[in-house]
């Protein structure tokens, strides 16, 4: 038996109308009659093509408020009979129940309604039933039925035919089916986690925008982004983004929306090696990239302000692989785009996820975002010696930087300026030593600088090794059993410490 199928009858029961005109006249151009419902009828008799009605079909009208409407052995009955299959054939003879050989549904918008922040009897009657029973239906019997499960699919559909009229082959509807299991696991996912409430009873999580890049982490592993790129950036220019351009530029956004100061930041491997707030543009890309030129090269940029022509002329003699700007003056974008393969990206006013997960080992690990960043009222100062008020300033920008820096982390920072980083050290005593020497590598006077770390301090060894070196400000969590013993060194050194309260570890 061949597995070209021909078209015939289609049932249709749509919440969305918009672009379907175009699909149904081309239906009924191939032959194809309709069945259909409600609105959905009286919408396919305004385009002046003939329908039956489901009611007629199955001698009952809508009930319970239009709760029932295709749920009917004559409706499903259609659906799910096998054309191989006697017993089937002769019982859909002897109730007198057509074959149904095409379903068209686009469920209630349920996503749609529980945002929009209505009340909840209105978000419950918009989980659909009859539309994903029918989903499930068609999707199951893919051998002898083509099932459009949402708008996406209209446009495959019509193509399929412009191609080959109103036929289908058998790989042709087990492609329509798998891309209506997408719509029905991530609806039914949706309604789930509406009623968990973030409760945390089990991980569903659904998206339908994939994406396949070039390859993962390396070249030898296959990757795939799925989420909606576009409504977070508008891409001027540039390659296509890698699986770890997308790491990078996750870390730029993440740690660049923490300033509200004018602030240019530098990124390689998720860390800043490089950051600098400024009253100007050009000064602040000059003093992020002085923290580590070298580190620099093949980096991702990132600035929250509109990059201008006199930055893009400097920034035009480094190699870097993304750039990431609120908006572009004309003739920047001009210097800048003379290199094509430059990645050249537009920030959207979006938000980002409030959840994290990441597989491992068998199973997934789900967290809240941190979200939490200390203002100069959380402070708390556990020395004799207080800050100054520059300082304080810089403490709270290092922390912002430490938040933002893999464990075990310190910063070193001055003036509003990244000196330099410890990351993702054993120690905290290590990640401390890396930054001082790569600090004095690149000639910064550490005199009068501050230090920030993501966790609390178990023995006085860092401060004392700070203080070595000039250092005379920290920013810390606190929490350890041994924090007098840390906070008497300060005392005894003439070093200003103060705690936060709130650690953060970034792995």
């Amino acid at each position: 038996m061949t597995d070209i199928k021909r078209i015939k009858t289609a049932l249709v029961s749509v919440y969305h109308k918009d672009n379907l005109d175009q699909l149904l006249k081309k239906l009924h151009q191939e032959g194809v009659r309709f069945i259909s419902t409600g609105g959905t009828q009286s919408f396919i008799e305004s385009l002046q093509l003939p329908c039956q009605s489901v009611e007629s079909l199955t001698s009952y009208p809508s009930i319970l408020g239009g709760r029932v409407k295709t749920l009917h052995p004559k409706v499903f009955g259609g659906i799910l009979c096998r054309r191989d299959n006697e017993t089937d054939l002769q019982q859909t003879e002897q109730y007198e129940i057509p074959e149904i050989d095409l379903v068209i549904v686009d469920l209630y918008p349920f996503q749609e309604t529980a945002a929009s922040g209505a009340q909840e009897q209105s978000i419950i009657e918009k989980i659909d039933i009859g539309g994903i029973s029918l989903i499930r239906a068609a999707a199951k019997n893919f051998k002898d039925v083509v099932i459009v499960a949402s708008k996406a699919q209209y446009e495959p559909l019509y193509e399929l035919l412009q191609n080959n009229g109103a036929q289908t082959t058998l790989e042709d509807r087990k492609w329509f089916a798998k891309e209506a299991f997408a719509v029905s696991s991530d609806y039914d996912s949706a309604i789930f986690n509406w009623f968990d409430a973030e409760q945390g009873s089990a991980f569903r999580y659904s998206e339908n925008n994939a994406k396949v890049l070039r390859y993962g982490e390396n070249p030898h592993q296959k990757g795939f982004f799925f989420g909606k790129f576009e409504e977070m950036f508008e891409q001027l220019q540039g390659k296509e983004i890698s699986y770890n351009n997308l790491l990078d530029i996750d870390a730029a956004v993440n740690l660049i929306n923490e300033f509200d100061d004018v602030t240019f930041a530098i990124l390689k491997h998720n860390n800043a090696c490089g950051l600098a707030s400024r009253k100007n543009l050009i000064d602040a890309w000059n003093d992020a990239l002085a923290g580590d030129p070298v580190s620099a090269f093949g980096g991702v940029l990132i600035t929250n302000a509109v990059l201008d022509k006199v930055t893009a002329e400097e920034i035009n003699k480094l190699f870097f692989e993304v750039i990431i700007a609120p908006d572009y003056d004309v003739d920047a974008l001009e210097i800048l785009t003379q290199k094509k393969n430059r990645i050249i990206l537009i920030q959207k006013q979006t938000q980002t996820a409030n959840k994290q997960f990441r597989s491992l080992l068998n199973g997934v690990l789900v967290q809240d975002k941190d979200n939490s960043i200390q203002q100069e009222s959380d402070l708390k100062l556990v020395t004799k010696k207080s800050p100054e008020t520059s300082q304080i300033e810089d403490l709270l920008f290092a922390n912002k930087l430490v938040k933002n820096t893999k464990s075990n982390a310190i910063i070193l920072a001055k003036g509003k300026q990244l000196l330099a980083s410890g990351v993702g050290q054993t120690s905290r005593v290590d990640a401390l030593k890396q930054a001082i020497e790569k600090a004095q590598s690149f000639g910064f006077d550490l005199t009068g600088a501050v230090m920030a770390s993501d966790a609390f301090f178990p023995f006085p060894d860092c401060v004392e090794i700070a203080g070595n070196v000039g250092i005379n400000a920290v920013i810390q969590p606190g929490g350890s059993v041994r924090d007098d013993l840390t906070i008497d060194y300060c005392n005894e050194n003439n070093i200003a410490m103060v705690t936060t309260g709130v650690r953060h570890f970034k792995h």
